[in-house]
């Protein structure tokens, strides 16, 4: 599976940005998908999954109203609205082929494909 991201940029406080994320190969294989984030200095932190047929959503708690999730076939999308400096990261779209009680850990033995990142500045 190749995960391809796009969208990032530079924003201002307050502003709204919209992530993409196109999966090809082998998506038949994903089960769900979920972007994760880092910031400078920070470990690696979840943000939100979806299920592949995109009845399930579960976003981290501080992101939670401001923060959307969504699919479109093979396209995992993020917008992001109120965004706050401390939104500032490198987003990245993961996906993995089944369900795991870990799924809000970065593990590779969850989310075993993971995207190059997209970088998202707030100021």
């Amino acid at each position: 599976v190749q995960l391809v991201e796009s969208g990032g940029g530079s924003v201002q406080a307050g502003g709204s940005l919209r992530l993409a994320c196109v999966a090809s190969g082998r998506t038949y294989t994903i089960d769900y998908m979920a972007w994760f984030r880092q910031a400078p200095g920070k470990g690696v932190e979840w943000v939100s999954f979806i299920d592949s047929g995109g009845d399930t959503t579960s976003y981290a708690a501080s992101l939670k109203g401001r923060f959307t999730i969504s699919m479109d076939a093979n396209t995992l999308y993020l917008q992001m609205n109120s965004l706050t400096p401390e939104d500032s990261a490198i987003y990245y779209c993961v996906v993995a082929p089944r369900y795991s009680t870990s799924c809000v850990e970065p593990l590779r033995t969850v989310w075993n494909y993971w995207g190059q990142g997209t970088q998202v500045t707030v100021s």
